[in-house]
């Protein structure tokens, strides 16, 4: 299962795992590389400001994502239209068709979740335009290393079968697209061969440089679900990468090879901790900070999003001093001194709001019913000279009376 193993934006389409990312969107994956601290602007949107977190790890300007073709025009479409009998709905919706072109060598043949396939692909869009094809794509069947039209269908089809699935966008790129030859909301045609499938590799026989290699495909799919805002499918690309670097070995590794499973296992961490904040699963995303920060406790992407988990919790006097770990990391960084801000003020607010209710509570007298004010509601009262000088007489004539009455 060997493949380029490079990162998002290196243009090269590489296996189905790391293939098939579209470009990052507008408006919700620009980089701001500035300060050396990479900030993903996301979408303007609720108070919330979640827009602020720092980026994917190494999310630049992905790969396309293995395209799925839509079938010619004159293949699919028109069939397509009519439904006719022999285009099997595999949903139920009427948004994913699978028709056999090619009969295969027998139901037998199918492929299982969790074996490598390689399929034979060609995409085109409603107008017949190609926009992909790829004589050997391999990709492991039912871990969304694909878009998931091929995902759902691929095990549909026996070895050596020909197919044309006609997809709704939803199953492939979606309102985002992808740029520059698929539009948003695109549906496709693909038109898929089976050539092969067979069992992954056992994860304790891969060597060093192969299961980071494996860990990467995974995790770039994961940044690009997450481009994709689809956190859910996002998380689950992270979670088979730690699967992968957490599974045990037969194979010795060198020194660097284990340094650099360790970075992937931070990086995929780190997008896990965003994804699970995008998802307001903050106790997950708390645990994934944390992860980060017992391998790398100056890691200031873990250190500011576990402020950002523990702000959007309420707890301010525990995210403050965090934020302040990281900014002292990283002085000039902006975004930790905007979110540093935000907090202080929102923790005084918080003790002020604190104090007011506790003064309530244990009915402390307000500044109107202050001691000094006494004398203004009580025009009447006597001075307080005269009434110690009447309790002085009336306390003299209680002792001569009690003298008189022991003499007698």
């Amino acid at each position: 299962m060997a493949s380029s193993g490079e990162e998002p934006g290196s243009g090269s389409p590489g296996r189905a795992g790391t293939g098939t990312e579209p470009a990052p969107m507008a408006d919700a994956a620009q980089l701001d590389t500035a300060e050396d601290f990479e900030v993903l602007e996301e979408e303007e949107e609720e108070e919330e400001d979640l827009s602020e977190l720092p980026p994917l790890e190494d999310v630049g300007r992905p790969p396309a994502p293995p395209r799925e073709d839509p079938q010619h025009p004159e293949q699919g479409g028109g069939e397509a239209a009519e439904d006719p009998p022999e285009w099997l709905d595999v949903l139920g919706s009427g948004l994913l068709k699978k028709k056999t072109v090619v009969p295969g060598q027998g139901v037998d043949t199918r492929p299982r979740k969790g074996q490598d396939v390689t399929i034979r692909l060609k995409a085109t869009l409603e107008d017949g335009s190609v926009v992909e094809e790829n004589p050997a794509l391999t990709f492991t069947l039912g871990d969304c290393d694909v878009l998931q039209a091929l995902d759902l269908c691929v095990q549909l089809l026996e070895l050596g079968e020909t197919a044309l699935i006609v997809s709704d966008a939803k199953y492939c790129y979606g309102a985002q697209g992808r740029s520059p030859d698929i539009p948003p909301n695109a549906a496709l045609t693909l038109e898929v061969e089976l050539l092969a499938a067979r069992d992954a590799p056992d994860l304790e026989l891969l060597g060093g440089k192969e299961k980071i290699e494996l860990a990467n495909r995974k995790r770039e799919r994961g940044n690009f679900f997450y481009q994709q805002a689809d956190y859910v499918l996002a998380i689950n690309s992270y979670d088979i990468a730690l699967k992968i670097i957490g599974s045990s070995s037969k194979v010795d590794f060198s020194p660097e090879e284990e340094a650099e499973l360790l970075d992937v296992k931070v990086k995929c961490l780190n997008n896990l901790a965003a994804s699970q904040l995008k998802l307001d699963h903050y106790e997950a995303a708390l645990k994934s900070c944390n992860l980060v920060l017992e391998h790398q406790p100056g890691n200031i992407k873990a250190l500011f999003r576990k402020g950002k988990v523990l702000a959007q919790q309420g707890e301010y006097r525990e995210a403050i001093p965090i934020l302040k770990a990281a900014l002292k990391l990283e002085p000039s960084n902006k975004t930790i001194h905007a979110e540093l801000s935000k907090l202080v003020k929102k923790h005084a607010d918080q003790k002020n709001v604190e104090t007011e209710m506790y003064r309530k509570m244990l009915g402390n007298p307000s500044a109107a019913s202050a001691p000094g004010k006494c004398k203004d509601k009580l025009p009447w009262s006597i001075p307080w000279k005269w009434l110690f000088g009447a309790t002085a007489i009336a306390l003299g004539g209680v002792a001569l009376s009690v003298v008189i009455a022991a003499r007698n």
